[in-house]
């Protein structure tokens, strides 16, 4: 697999809901580095984790979420779940299977999204949700945001460039829980 480079800085400030966590700012400068990222933030995950992903229409959240589901090795293409609100995919490999949920056209919060029976997946999946912020924070105490945005500057130059800010909140991501290897593997 060829190495992809992505700069990465760590700050130790706390996660603002809940006083735990850390946070790392990547620059991701192709789809490929953002899927690449998907790929080393699934090492990371677990069984029973809520991943919220957020950022503006074709910033990348799909491209990561496809990234994800490479390295949790599951089965089928990870496409936007734009008009099917929620997609499966089970494991190949013996580990959790990816739920993968686009909230945008939902705009009530968990309420709305209780038929979607994720609070049943969530225990034995890693739950991805784009657009979930303020909707489905309830389901976990203990979650990741991944917020992605387009960098600034000279839109010929940085077309592809995001800026990539992922942070824990509650005690599973408290004091890094891995986050900082993240980071040190992106610095390398």
């Amino acid at each position: 697999m060829e190495e992809v480079p992505l700069e990465a800085q760590r700050s130790q400030a706390p996660a603002a809901e809940s006083g735990h966590g850390t946070q790392t700012r990547i620059t991701v400068d192709s789809p490929h580095a953002m899927q690449e990222l998907g790929r080393r933030i699934a090492g990371l995950l677990r069984p029973g984790d809520l991943v919220l992903l957020t950022g503006e229409l074709g910033a990348g959240k799909t491209t990561l979420t496809r990234g994800l589901g490479e390295g949790l090795g599951v089965r089928g293409a990870v496409t936007s779940p734009t008009f099917v609100i929620a997609r499966v995919h089970p494991s190949l490999t013996g580990g959790p299977a990816l739920v993968h949920v686009d909230a945008y056209r939902l705009g009530g919060g968990l309420d709305e999204m209780e038929d979607l029976d994720l609070d049943v997946s969530l225990p034995e999946s890693v739950v991805v949700v784009e657009w979930g912020d303020g909707k489905v924070e309830d389901l976990s105490d203990d979650r990741l945001h991944v917020v992605i945005a387009r960098a600034v500057g000279h839109e010929e130059v940085l077309d592809d460039v995001r800026e990539v800010s992922v942070r824990g909140v509650g005690a599973r991501w408290g004091a890094g829980a891995g986050l900082d290897a993240l980071a040190g593997a992106l610095s390398e």
